[in-house]
C-alpha cells in the first residue's frame, strides 16, 4: 500500500512516480491517446486505482489551456451537406472514435468569407483544441491560417500532391483506374468520365485514374481525348448535365465513369430519359460506394472508400496531435475496393 507524507487527492506527479512513467504519458492514458503501449497504459491505470485519483477535468482544461471541444469543420453549403452521404459517414467515424473521451464536437459550416473569419477568431480564442477539416478545396487558406495559430488540424483528403497539413485520405487514382479497368475488361470501348470539381484534389486523382486506364489501352501515349470527359461538382444535378453533354458529343459511348455515386445516379437518370438501357447499352460505375449505390436502379457498381474508418482515423490522429504538441504530422492513405454490382 502507497502511504504520502501529506494529506487531501492524490497528484499527476504521484501517479506518474508511482507507474514509473513520465507525467505526459499519463495524461495521454487519461485522454485515451492512442499513442501509449498496452503495458504501459496498464501500469498508469494501476496507479490510478491504487492511488484513488479521480481526474479533474476542469483543472486539466485550465493548466493546458484546454476547452476540451474539437471543431468539425465542413466549408459547403447546406444543401451539400445534407444531401451528400460522404458527411454523415465521416461525422458517424468522428462520432465513435471520440465517444469515450472528454472531448465535445462542434460542427460547423464555413460558406463564406465572413464565417471563414468568424471560425478563426473562434480558434484563435482558444475555444477548441482541434480542428477536423473536410472537403478542402484547393484555394481555401483555412488548414495554413489554423496551422500558422499552431492549432492541432487534420485534414479529409489534401490539397495537393504536397500536402504539409496531417491528413487522411484515400486512393483516389487506384481507385478511379481499377474502375476503368473493370470497364475495358468487361468488353467496353467507349468509356467516358464525369469529373468532380477540378479545384479539389480528390478530383484531380480520380481524373487522373481514370486517364492512366484510359492510356493504357489506347496505342498512342498522349493525353486521352478530353471530348470523352465532362466536369461535375460531385451533385446529382451536375450528374444529369455533365451525362447529357457526353451523350451529345458521342452517342455511341458505352461506359461511365463518375467521380461520386450522386453524379453516377444523375448519369442514371439521364441514360434512362435518353432510352439507353444500363447495363446493356451503356454501363455506369460509380465512387465511393454510399448507401445510394445500393437502391438504384438496376443497383450501382461502385468504389468503395472506407469514410466512417477515414473519420474515425482522423479523430485519432488529431488526438495525437492534441494530447503531444510535438506529435509529427501525418499523411495516411487508406484502400479502395471496386464493389460489383448490376450497373456494370
Amino acid at each position: 500500500m502507497v502511504t504520502r507524507g501529506r494529506t487531501g487527492q492524490p497528484t499527476l506527479e504521484e501517479v506518474a512516480a508511482l507507474a514509473g512513467v513520465g507525467r505526459g504519458t499519463v495524461s495521454r492514458v487519461i485522454n485515451n491517446s492512442p499513442r501509449v503501449k498496452d503495458t504501459t497504459r496498464h501500469q498508469v491505470e494501476q496507479a490510478i486505482a491504487q492511488l484513488g485519483y479521480i481526474p479533474n477535468r476542469a483543472a486539466r482544461a485550465l493548466a493546458g489551456s484546454r476547452s476540451d471541444a474539437v471543431a468539425l469543420v465542413i466549408p459547403e453549403t447546406e444543401k451539400r451537406f445534407f444531401a451528400e452521404p460522404y458527411f454523415s459517414e465521416i461525422v458517424h467515424g468522428v462520432g465513435g472514435a471520440l465517444a469515450d473521451t472528454d472531448l465535445q464536437l462542434l460542427l460547423t459550416l464555413v460558406r463564406t468569407e465572413k464565417e471563414r473569419q468568424r471560425f478563426l477568431q473562434y480558434a484563435r480564442a482558444r475555444r477548441i483544441d482541434g480542428v477536423l477539416l473536410v472537403s478542402v478545396h484547393g484555394s481555401d487558406p483555412l488548414p495554413d491560417l489554423l496551422a500558422g495559430m499552431e492549432m492541432p488540424t487534420v485534414l479529409s483528403g489534401r490539397r495537393s500532391g504536397d500536402e504539409s497539413v496531417s491528413y487522411v485520405d484515400s486512393d483516389n487514382t487506384g481507385g478511379a483506374r481499377a474502375a476503368v479497368r473493370h470497364l475495358a475488361d468487361s468488353g467496353r470501348h467507349g468509356i467516358a468520365t464525369i469529373t468532380g470539381p477540378l479545384d479539389m484534389y480528390v478530383a484531380q486523382c480520380r481524373l487522373r485514374g481514370y486517364e492512366e486506364a484510359v492510356r493504357e489501352r489506347s496505342s498512342t501515349s498522349g493525353a486521352p481525348d478530353t471530348s470523352w470527359i465532362a466536369h461535375g461538382d460531385f451533385t446529382e444535378e451536375s450528374g444529369r448535365r455533365a451525362m447529357a453533354e457526353l451523350l451529345a458529343r458521342h452517342p455511341a459511348l458505352d461506359a461511365v465513369f463518375a467521380a461520386s455515386d450522386l453524379m453516377a445516379v444523375g448519369a442514371l437518370h439521364t441514360l434512362r430519359a435518353a432510352g439507353r438501357r444500363v447495363p446493356e447499352d451503356v454501363a455506369v460505375v460509380g465512387f465511393d460506394d454510399s448507401p445510394v449505390a445500393q437502391h438504384t436502379d438496376p443497383q450501382l457498381t461502385s468504389v468503395r472508400q472506407p469514410v466512417e474508418e477515414m473519420g474515425r482515423t482522423m479523430a485519432r490522429v488529431l488526438l495525437e496531435m492534441i494530447n503531444d504538441s510535438s506529435a509529427a504530422w501525418q499523411h495516411v492513405v487508406l484502400r479502395t475496393e471496386l464493389v460489383r454490382r448490376a450497373s456494370g
